[in-house]
């Protein structure tokens, strides 16, 4: 659940910005600290507790510095798992907080099927471990997405409750979630789930006023409200937030706040990834495009597995032409996520932008493998029709021999036709349905201008033809001279 900006079909046809929905995620949870507890008297205990509390320094350390590797995530994680060894094996009781901590470990890493398996090791180990439970659904809504909403927000809350409102993990992401669902849904305490939303950041800062995840959805709860209160005005030119000549005027005092709790949070903890992730969201909002590169970029800086964050650096460098930028972003985005249909996509974009004489037939292939790979994604999506369609018509048709041209028009034609039916009547295509129909219009003619140059030139060369076979007579001689 973290917002990234869409390299959609408004980034492909206006260069403008289409931000995820959702919430920038809650970012890395605290490890538990809870030591081990000795058995059978043994001094078992105090070797397990001697590793855990090595662990969760080192665990402390690499967060501080933001400096975690694959190698370090396992090496961590499984210094974890040793404790809980340690811990069990002369007859001490379980340790659940050894198990999560090396789940958190794995996490920090993406290492999602390893963590998933530690976390649920500690709900193994007691039941009542609400922190693992949060992590649990977190990783059912993970995989079955907006399917099962209503029922992670309802375990989440029963792991509040659970908790007696003191897991500040736990209140994020169920605000996290509130905020993504925006149901009038009441309850204890609050009207609605942005009232909701609102009142489980607070809580968690009123637990911990330094807890950097409860920031970012203050300010994603601000920015989300002036998104609500937003109003489209129409203009003529192509803006940054709307495609195809609606401008989304958006509450310039919510923005502010969304801009000043991101201001605060990072001089809380100016190593904190995502807070600079969400002010580039709120920039982007504001129009300060530099700003949002540079706030996109030290996001990705810290933290290099930041997805998002790559993602949102590449479509803003694209929007500006930055070309060779967006692609190196999105190369490294499509690293940790192969399948992300934005992600190759904006790659394709990325790459035909630096189209030139010298790589041409390279680049036209490349961006076309892209196209190729994001609808086998997803089939049924039409921005990848759309742009075969552009590739197509101002790459391989432009640049192809004249016997060759109209047969690669009425493809691009069809891929028209695809992106179309595949558009239907959804508003936020229905200008780039009628530019596809334009450009169908201009190639049809161009298809008759090439058609009727070549009937002339047949007709040439068969005058030429006939004109050989039937020379004319030869001029009559001249009089004799004197005559």
């Amino acid at each position: 659940m973290k917002s990234y900006i869409k390299t959609g079909l408004a980034a492909v046809l206006a260069m403008a910005f289409a931000v995820g929905c959702g919430g920038s995620g809650p970012g890395p949870d605290t490890p538990a600290t809870a030591g081990p507890v000795g058995g059978g008297g043994s001094g078992v205990a105090t070797v397990a507790a001697r590793k855990f509390d090595s662990a969760l320094a080192e665990m402390v350390r690499h967060d501080e510095k933001g400096d975690w590797t694959d190698a370090t995530c396992t090496r961590v994680a499984q210094q974890f798992i040793d404790a809980q060894k340690e811990q069990t094996a002369g007859g001490g009781q379980s340790l659940p907080e050894a198990s999560f901590n090396a789940g958190l470990a794995y996490q920090r890493c993406s290492k999602h099927a390893e963590a998933k398996a530690q976390f649920q090791a500690a709900l193994s180990a007691s039941p009542t471990f609400h922190r693992a439970k949060v992590q649990l659904a977190l990783y059912e809504y993970r995989e079955q997405g907006d399917a099962v909403l209503d029922q992670t927000i309802q375990k989440l809350t029963d792991a509040v409750i659970e908790a007696k409102f003191q897991n500040v993990d736990a209140l994020v992401n169920l605000a996290m979630l509130q905020m993504k669902r925006n149901a009038a849904k009441a309850a204890q305490g609050c009207t609605d789930d942005m009232d909701c939303a609102k009142l489980n950041i607070q809580r968690a800062l009123a637990i911990d006023d330094g807890f950097m995840p409860a920031f970012n959805q203050l300010a994603l709860y601000y920015m989300n409200q002036a998104r609500a209160r937003a109003k489209r005005v129409t203009t003529k030119r192509r803006t940054l937030t709307a495609a195809d000549g609606d401008q989304v005027v958006l509450s310039g005092q919510m923005l502010d706040l969304a801009a000043l709790v991101c201001s605060q949070a990072i001089r809380k903890n100016s190593k904190y990834a995502p807070i600079y992730n969400t002010l580039g969201l709120i920039q982007v909002e504001q129009r300060n495009i530099n700003g949002a590169v540079g706030s996109f970029n030290t996001a990705r800086t810290l933290d290099p597995n930041f997805f998002e964050a790559q993602m949102n650096y590449a479509a803003v460098n694209l929007s500006f032409r930055g070309f060779d930028k967006a692609e190196q972003a999105y190369r490294a985005a499509l690293k940790m996520q192969p399948n992300s249909y934005e992600g190759r996509l904006g790659l394709s974009l990325a790459i035909r932008g630096q189209i030139n004489d010298m790589n041409l037939n390279q680049n036209i292939a490349a961006a076309d493998a892209e196209l190729q790979r994001a609808k086998q994604i997803d089939p049924n999506r039409p921005e990848a029709f759309f742009n075969e369609a552009i590739l197509l018509q101002e790459y391989k048709a432009k640049y192809a021999p004249e016997a060759q041209k109209i047969a690669l028009y009425d493809t691009a034609a069809r891929m028209f036709d695809s992106f179309i039916s595949k558009a239907g009547n959804a508003p936020e295509y229905a200008a780039a349905v009628k530019n596809a129909n334009e450009r169908k219009d201009d190639m049809k003619k161009t298809i008759e201008f090439i058609r009727e140059g070549e009937r002339i030139e047949a007709e040439q060369r068969k005058a030429e033809a006939e004109a050989k076979k039937n020379p004319p007579p030869p001029p009559p001689p001249p009089p004799p001279a004197g005559d």
